[in-house]
């Protein structure tokens, strides 16, 4: 039988300021991504996020990004392996501090925006990133973009990995993800989105931007939390692998 983790960014809500469907989206997901805290999202979204998680069983997990609010993360920072290796075990121990209180346990890490694609390039950045989640718990998976630099250098010090794709981005022609600055980055359309992402699960294959039919391994497709359509793609995508006889199942 065919089986995916289905995810979902979530937790980026900040102080008065509300993103996100977390409520409704939560109870129809395997794993949640919850900001701690650099790029989005507080010490009181974490303790509610955890809370939600913990009541609908959904398996929890960091999302770690670069200190940088007003860019949401998704803007290249220029810091030290050292720097980062501490700047992830800070967001880990964040988040799990909260997870502890709800009674759950923190399951997964998956960096966050610029710095999960620059990772998935930089063989230095990547390390650094597996080696602050490895001195926290050598048990936690890193979820990495499929193929990427992430899940090599996680393979070679031995932490456990899982291989991570889109619903909702476009793809350039070597498994990278297209810069959301560019037109077409972003899969608008939720029954392109459901169809693509059936593909990827049962063919292992997807359309790149340039039309090239590339090969990916996924073992969780991701849905942006962020997105106006975030619910929308989440209900359809789960009615469709339902359909087709795939189980949804945490990593």
């Amino acid at each position: 039988m065919y089986q995916i983790d289905l995810n979902c960014d979530l937790g980026e809500s900040y102080g008065a300021y509300r993103l996100g469907m977390d409520e409704d989206i939560i109870p129809l997901i395997s794993s949640a991504n919850v900001a701690c805290g650099f790029h989005a999202g507080d010490f009181n979204t974490m303790a509610k996020t955890a809370r939600l998680c913990e009541e609908s069983g959904v398996s929890i997990g960091a999302h770690p990004g670069f200190p940088d609010l007003q860019g949401f993360g998704r803007r290249n920072m220029s810091l030290s392996p050292a720097e980062v290796q501490n700047l992830i075990t800070y967001q880990i121990g964040a988040l799990d501090a909260f997870c502890r209180s709800a009674g759950i346990r923190l399951r997964h890490v998956k960096p966050h925006g610029a710095l999960y694609n620059m990772a998935a390039k930089d063989p230095a950045l990547a390390e650094a990133i597996c080696r602050g989640i490895y001195s926290f718990d050598p048990s936690l998976i890193l979820l990495g973009l499929s193929g990427s630099e992430m899940l090599r250098q996680a393979k070679r010090i031995g932490l456990p990995c899982a291989a991570e794709v889109f619903a909702d981005r476009a793809y350039e022609d070597d498994g990278t993800l297209v810069p959301r600055g560019r037109p077409g980055a972003m899969i608008t359309d939720e029954d392109a989105a459901v169809r693509r992402v059936v593909r990827m699960i049962l063919e292992h294959r997807v359309t790149s931007i340039n039309g090239r039919d590339i090969e990916i391994c996924p073992d969780s497709v991701c849905v942006h939390g962020d997105s106006g359509k975030a619910l929308l793609f989440v209900k359809k995508i789960r009615s469709a692998l339902e359909e087709a006889g795939i189980a949804i199942r945490p990593l």
